[in-house]
Order: structure tokens, then sequence, then C-alpha cells
């Protein structure tokens, strides 16, 4: 049997099962002009600190209109493509290979939800991964850290705080991460101090605090200073129980604590918070 020649590519980017098929029918042919386009677009980007992902009307699929699948198609090939470079760029700043493939795992990872979500192949969130081709956002630990500039500000930077949803938020876990955070950042970019890190999540939502007060979320939330709060209304539904929308939430599970908390609160007419909140580091 032929040795598969995507299997260094799919082993970076922890890509398995049935995407890596799909994966590898998209790279088995030239890449035509859209998917170029999109990697041009993150060339010009790369080692830059961008705080926002690139929108799909910047680039998009010929012939696709508002085809969504269309646009995931394309990007999807081009981030495949293009991360080899962003583990060259990590690799020329002395950065370890194992913390430069943790972070563009990402990309695996992401397909694997999209199909629990989906149940198809696709990357809804393929905007949110364009960030990591910038190559500034890095798995250390529990946590992902996304170095950007500080909002208003020319010379101080900050740190993103990003959960993947791959684990447990244990007080240990969450420490080790931002111990890692606090040495790695100033070792391979001295020039840019970040003193403090900031998250925006529907996890620093006050309302989950008070209920779950002895959770590892609450005691996560509690770490950051809570500047203010905006409406989320689906992001609980989705990041609890991977569903978009507010459909047949009657046969959602409420198995856990969390689940029923998230579920009871729209039942009673609330809406979620997104909290954002700062932390010195």
């Amino acid at each position: 049997m032929a040795a598969n020649p995507h299997a260094e590519l799919f082993t970076l980017l922890d890509i398995t099962g049935e995407d890596a098929a799909d994966c590898a029918h998209l790279l088995n042919t030239p890449p035509e002009e859209p998917v170029l386009r999109a990697m041009t677009a993150m060339q010009e980007r790369l080692g830059t600190f961008p705080v926002d992902s690139i929108q799909a009307d910047r680039i998009q699929a010929d012939g696709a209109g508002q085809d969504s699948s269309a646009v995931e198609s394309v990007w999807i090939e081009a981030l495949l493509r293009f991360a080899p470079s962003v583990h060259a760029y990590h690799l020329d700043l002395g950065i370890d290979s194992a913390v430069s493939a943790a972070s563009l795992a990402d990309l695996g990872l992401q397909l694997r939800i999209n199909r629990r979500v989906h149940g198809q192949f696709g990357l809804d969130t393929w905007a949110w991964l364009t960030l990591h081709m910038a190559g500034n956002l890095f798995r250390l630990g529990r946590l992902q850290f996304h170095l950007v500039p500080a909002e208003g500000q020319d010379s101080d930077w900050v740190l993103g705080v990003h959960i993947p949803e791959d684990g447990g938020l244990s007080p240990d876990l969450v420490d080790a991460s931002f111990a890692e955070a606090r040495s790695f950042f100033p070792q391979y970019f001295p020039d840019k101090p970040a003193r403090s890190a900031t998250c925006d999540s529907w996890m620093l939502d006050p309302y989950l605090v008070q209920r779950l007060p002895e959770s590892n979320i609450a005691s996560f939330a509690r770490r950051f200073t809570l500047d203010r709060c905006t409406d989320a209304a689906t992001d609980a539904i989705y990041f609890t129980f991977r569903q978009r929308g507010f459909q047949d939430l009657d046969k959602l599970p409420r198995e856990t604590s969390l689940q029923r908390v998230v579920l009871e609160r729209i039942d009673d007419g609330g809406t979620w918070q997104l909290g954002h909140g700062h932390l010195a580091l």
C-alpha cells in the first residue's frame, strides 16, 4: 500500500478518521484560484498580530455566492496548505515543535467538533482558525493564548485567553498554563511585553458563578476582574451541547449540573451573557 503523502501534515494538525480522508480529497488536486487567494491573505498576516479573524467577504469562492459549504471548502483547503508555513515560522522563532503542533492541532479538533455538530465534514469555525495562521496564537497546556496589541495602545500588549473544549479546568491545570505563558511570551516575543490577559467568554457570566460557586468554571471566572457583559444568547447552548440555535431544547440532556443550569436559565426566560474580563499577569 502506498504511503499517505499527507501523513506528516495530518499528524501536525491532529486530523484523523473520516476527516483525514475528506481532507486528503481536497489536497489531491492542485489548488484553485480562491484557495490561492485565501493563502495569500494569510501570508500577508503571518508574523503580524491581528486581533480579528479574516472574514468571508474578503476572499469569496468563485461562483459560490452565499453558499457557505463552498466557502468552507475553500478555507479548509487553504488552512491545510498554509499550516506548514506557520509551523516553519514558529520553528524559525525557536519555538518548540511540540508547542507549534499543539497550537495548530486546533484545526483537527475543530473538524471533529464540526462533524459532531453538523453530522458531516466541514469547518464552520474556519474564520477563528485564521488567527492561528498569523503565528501568534499558542496552546500552552490547557489554555490558548493570543498575543495582540492592547486596545487603543501602540506600545502595550495583552494576551487573549481561550479555552479549548478538550479537558477540564482544574485550578492546577489553569495555574500551569498561565505559568507557562508568563515565561513563553517574554522568551519568544521580548519586544512585546504583555502585562495583562483578557477573556471574553460565557463562562465569565456572573450567573454561572452564582449558580455553581464551587465549580472549576467558577474558579476560572473568579481569576478575572469582570469589565462588562454583553448578550450572547446562544453561546452557552453551543459550547455546552455543541448545538447551534434553540431548537429542541427539551431533548437536550440534563445529566450534569452545568447542563441543568444552562437550560434552566433559558427555561426561566433569561439570556446568557458574554463576560469580558481581565487579569494582571
